[in-house]
């Protein structure tokens, strides 16, 4: 049933130094279930009871905080391979942290919480594994948490994109570099509108700051991106 799913599982850092023969065992083990939903739809959402965290093994899927008055904020765009809801697993109030929300059709596989951390009649070792990879992606989440409030902190929207541009520099290594996310979802993200954001390109771009064709992005004078952020 999920050995298609397999290349998709191996990558995924709930699984991270597990050996792939050991996968069908784990998973027999956990007892995970497959769910399927439509652009758009709902797969999860804030406030509601908690049962089990998620694994998108297809598709593409936001992460969104929503604010008293209605007003959304993409905290991440998750791809294939990447897991939502593992902080709830420990907390002890049972409820969804964030609101996730399909953005093309997404197949999801979900393990129970109890499956977690409960007893395994097994005695299976690798249980701990497991526990341990989930304490560090809750760990590098709450650093790139950190990051995302210091955009949120900036006051000018060229300071914000700079910072976001420089950010996605130094995880490509390279000057020239694809978006992780549609400008929309960037403007979400970085709680700015979106024509006003494009129009804040543009004006960096006829600077010669940057360059840019749809998601490719190049830093043409990165000393003058590093002054303009704030």
């Amino acid at each position: 049933m999920f050995k298609k799913y397999l290349p998709v599982l191996s990558k995924t850092s709930l699984f991270q130094n597990v050996e792939a023969n050991d996968l069908n065992t784990m998973l027999g083990c956990l007892q995970p279930k497959l769910s399927e939903f439509k652009k758009n739809s709902f797969i999860a959402i804030a406030g509601n009871p908690f049962e089990s965290m998620g694994i998108l093994l297809k598709g593409e899927a936001a992460l969104i905080k929503e604010n008293a008055a209605g007003n959304r904020m993409i905290m991440a765009i998750l791809k294939p391979g990447e897991i939502f809801g593992e902080s709830a697993v420990f907390s002890r109030k049972s409820v969804w942290p964030t609101t996730v929300v399909a953005q093309e059709t997404c197949t999801v596989m979900f393990l129970a919480k109890q499956k977690i951390l409960g007893e395994c009649a097994n005695l299976c070792s690798w249980h701990r594994k497991i526990i341990e990879n989930m304490l560090k992606d809750i760990s590098d989440k709450t650093l790139m948490l950190n990051k995302k409030l210091e955009y949120l902190s900036m006051k000018s929207m060229r300071g914000k994109l700079s910072s976001f541009l420089l950010g996605q520099y130094k995880i490509n290594g390279s000057l020239t570099f694809m978006l992780p996310m549609k400008r929309n979802e960037l403007a979400d993200y970085l709680n700015v509108s979106r024509p006003s954001m494009s129009r804040e390109m543009c004006r960096m771009r006829d600077e010669g700051v940057i360059d840019f064709h749809l998601s490719s992005i190049q830093i043409k004078d990165i000393e003058s991106l590093k002054d303009m952020v704030e």
